[in-house]
């Protein structure tokens, strides 16, 4: 107990659900918010996107190198990027947090300020949830989405001929776990990018808008999702590392200090929750060409070859 400060077990779970969501405001699109059985949320699309993750601790997030604040963020924010991918945008969050009894409250009310900080950047609300009792730390979010009239953008509608583009930064993440891990100080815009990412919030409607075929957003590593997508359309997509010399160039210095290869960052790093999309023509603003789809199996070159380094995540790596 920090202080005067009580636990969840000695608060209790109705006294901490109310200083969760006491003075919080809620976006226009919510009706009724926490406080009943059950939230009723405004769809005026007729139609609702709906995505849902878990953070477990130990696995996706490290007490002793996150704190509960940049941990909500996380949670708002990779949930918020799957709904992106979508050409939609998150209207409401839904939370589950599970802990130990003996769990500072004031750690879990962090959680929930971390979680509304990253929500109103979107101009989405809070809504619900739960509170249990857990033997680590679990959240589990799912996310609403509005898709504003538009078509859901899918990953099965890449075509041959289309240009491949990215909204977002890739690596970071990735080197940024990597540095937390060798321990010592420097690159901490590197660091706080893997404890906080920065999806390209907007992106996913402004491709949407401007006729993206397929999309996808970077959560597992930039060959592991291309290779959902060309699985999905049946395409092969080449990947070019000329238009990736930005991410690569970035990461050069600090994969220099820990022997990393910046390009297994880039190519094979997940969690930065950027936005890869298929445009039958130009691309819009904010979005850079990466390679092309082909004609051909599903599959996902790299300057017409094979890559052999790492794809990325697997939730079940034995």
């Amino acid at each position: 107990m920090r202080g005067n400060e009580p636990t969840l077990g000695q608060l209790g779970e109705f006294p901490m659900i109310a200083r969760l969501v006491a003075g919080r405001r809620q976006p226009a699109t919510t009706q009724l918010g926490p406080g009943d059985d059950a939230a009723v949320v405004r769809c005026a699309d007729g139609r609702t996107v709906v995505s849902t993750d878990m953070l477990i601790e130990g696995r996706h997030f490290r007490l002793d190198w996150s704190t509960p604040e940049q941990i909500g963020r996380k949670a708002i924010a990779q949930n918020a990027a799957d709904v992106e991918a979508m050409g939609a945008g998150a209207t409401a969050f839904v939370v589950g947090f599970g802990a130990p009894a003996h769990t500072p409250a004031a750690d879990a009310a962090a959680v929930a300020d971390g979680m509304w900080a990253e929500a109103e950047r979107l101009g989405a609300g809070v809504v619900g949830g739960d509170l249990v009792q857990a033997d680590h730390w679990v959240v589990s979010v799912t996310v609403l989405g509005d898709l504003a009239g538009r078509a859901p953008v899918l990953r099965s509608g890449a075509r041959p001929g289309a240009v491949l583009a990215v909204a977002g930064e890739l690596g970071r993440s990735a080197a940024g776990l990597r540095l937390i891990g060798a321990g010592g100080n420097g690159f901490a815009e590197l660091r706080q990018r893997h404890l906080v990412p920065a999806p390209p919030y907007g992106q996913g409607a402004v491709a949407a808008d401007a006729g993206a075929q397929a999309m996808t957003d970077v959560s597992d590593g930039l060959i592991a999702d291309l290779g959902h997508l060309a699985t999905a359309s049946e395409v092969t997509i080449d990947v070019s590392t000329a238009g990736l010399a930005a991410d690569h160039r970035a990461l050069v210095a600090a994969a220099a200090t820990v022997g990393a290869d910046p390009w297994a960052w880039v190519l094979g790093g997940g969690e930065d929750h950027a936005l890869v999309a298929a445009f039958p023509g130009a691309v819009p603003d904010g979005w850079r060409i990466i390679g092309r789809v082909l004609d051909g199996p599903a599959r996902v070159l790299v300057d017409g070859a094979a890559w052999r380094g790492e794809a990325g995540w697997q939730s079940y790596d034995g």
